[in-house]
């Protein structure tokens, strides 16, 4: 058969949304925050409210992982991609706080189903063998659109305006979505036909067969130990983005860097945390999607510690650096330990309810950051309390092993 195996464009278009949708939802929303307080007066917290809003996305991820098990990736990307399109052009108009809090929400509830969730279903189904490797490079798209987006939003505010920044981002959105509807295909008829296509995968083995068609239900997972182990671990450890990684710039320049230098140091994190996604991808098919996770934990630990006492000297990049290649590897093995634990057989509804608990984070973490900026001038609070839930979310994993019913079956 003439053509390339129609996977590889399954998987750029994925990672394109991935860095597309969070580059701008939420690495770049830093450079938002200071142009909304001097046009609106809100203060810091105010402002900070929206992204606690997130916590939609939390409520709403096992809905969309149900819709996504039974009608397809594509359709619910597309869905998704256009809520947040809408959103922003919303954004955009918008006079009123309680504006700015109802299109958050429309926008949260559009993520989950653009992003990880059905690059995680995809990466499996088109590339099961090498998976860690492929779902590094699909979620790397993560950190690519947030080191392009960073620069690009800040010129585009300095230029525009932040009004019609988010009109344009909202745009070029829908292009997008028009885009997932013309590529993105997940059915196993579809994979059997591009087979004999170039650069097409070896076939598996009837195990690996088994393992993406079988694996245990939601009711089966959630009444296992291991499920609620990964729970707590996943949910604690998001404090780190929620709380920190979109308070980054302010507190970079809080602690004495230029508004071009934060903007430099932010692309540095974005590199190094695309270089995590492929590294840990790929390590995770030697050590397990678990041990890869407590690994980048520690990095994130050691970045933080360091960025807390660094201030505004040279350190600060070199904890950059160790902290990006911890953050980084998150969207990577998250999707690769719920597979490695339960399978594919209810992929998407078991991680959408793996997110519910993050609401946890998603609605304290900007709300605590935002108080704590607000009563002491600064974010080392904020950062001391993140490492030490990293802490309790290395431990939770130590204890997370596979189901035994899972383990079982594997050995047959």
């Amino acid at each position: 058969m003439k053509g390339i195996y129609r996977g590889w464009y399954v998987v750029g278009v994925s990672a394109l949304s991935i860095g597309a949708i969070l580059g701008t939802v939420q690495f770049a929303f830093g450079f938002f925050i200071e142009p909304l307080e001097e046009e609106f007066g809100w203060s810091r917290t105010q402002v900070n409210v929206s992204l606690s809003i997130g916590v939609v996305t939390s409520f709403l991820s096992p809905v969309v992982g149900n819709l996504m098990d039974r009608f397809g990736a594509k359709w619910t990307m597309a869905g998704s991609i256009l809520l947040v399109a809408s959103a922003f052009l919303l954004r955009s108009i918008m006079t009123e706080l309680w504006q700015f809090y109802l299109f958050s929400g429309i926008m949260f509830a559009g993520t989950p189903g653009a992003t990880m969730m059905p690059a995680g279903r995809l990466v499996l189904t088109w590339f099961p063998k090498a998976r860690g490797r492929m779902m590094g490079i699909v979620t790397s798209g993560n950190n690519i659109g947030s080191g392009i987006a960073v620069p690009i939003v800040a010129g585009m505010i300095g230029f525009v305006g932040w009004r019609w920044t988010w009109g344009l981002m909202g745009i070029a959105l829908v292009g997008l979505a028009m885009l997932v509807l013309l590529v993105i295909r997940d059915h196993a008829d579809d994979v059997i036909k591009e087979r004999r296509k170039r650069w097409a995968p070896s076939d598996i083995s009837e195990q690996e067969k088994s393992r993406l068609t079988g694996g245990m239900s939601v009711s089966a997972a959630v009444r296992t130990s291991t499920f609620w182990f990964l729970v707590v671990g996943m949910t604690l450890q998001q404090f780190v983005r929620t709380g920190v990684v979109s308070q980054m710039v302010p507190h970079l320049e809080q602690v004495g860097f230029t508004r071009g230098i934060a903007m430099t140091m932010m692309v540095v994190l974005a590199v190094f945390a695309g270089s995590s996604k492929l590294i840990f991808g790929r390590l995770s098919e030697s050590i397990t999607a678990r041990i890869s996770f407590m690994v980048i934990m520690v990095l994130q630990g050691i970045g933080l510690s360091v960025l807390l006492f660094a201030g505004g000297s040279w350190i600060a990049w070199g904890a950059i650096v160790v902290f990006g290649l911890g953050m980084g590897g998150v969207g990577a093995l998250t999707p690769l330990v719920i597979f490695d634990m339960f399978g594919l057989k209810q992929f998407g509804s078991i991680v959408g309810l793996t997110r519910m608990a993050i609401s946890i984070p998603i609605l304290l973490g900007p709300i605590m950051a935002g108080i704590i900026f607000d009563s002491t001038g600064k974010y080392d609070l904020m950062f001391a309390i993140t490492i030490g839930l990293l802490v309790v979310s290395i431990g939770s994993f130590l204890l997370a092993k596979t189901p035994r019913m899972l383990a079982s079956k594997e050995s047959d």
